[in-house]
């Protein structure tokens, strides 16, 4: 039995980026269930089992690289220019 939903969703097609809606009680295919993962959308609160993901495809929606990207070094501040002093003799 295909999981079904409990609630109107909208959501990005992984392929496509067109935002779709999904009405209540609709069996959404796989690459669309995939995408909801607020367990109060589907039936009996559980969301489908995960099925092969697409390696190839682009990221989800909102997707966040858990990789740690290399920090850029902060540049140096500049030297604070010195006022000449000058001497006076009287």
């Amino acid at each position: 039995m295909a999981a079904r939903l409990a609630a109107a969703v909208h959501v990005q097609h992984p392929q496509t980026r067109e935002w779709v809606v999904l009405e209540p009680g609709a069996e959404p295919a796989h690459e669309l269930a995939s995408e909801i993962t607020n367990p109060d959308a589907w039936e009996n609160g559980v969301l489908p089992e995960a099925g092969h993901a697409e390696e190839d495809g682009p990221p989800p929606f909102g997707f966040v690289p858990t990789e740690p990207s290399s920090p850029e070094p902060e540049p140096e501040p500049e030297p604070t220019p010195q006022r000449r002093r000058t001497t006076t003799t009287t």
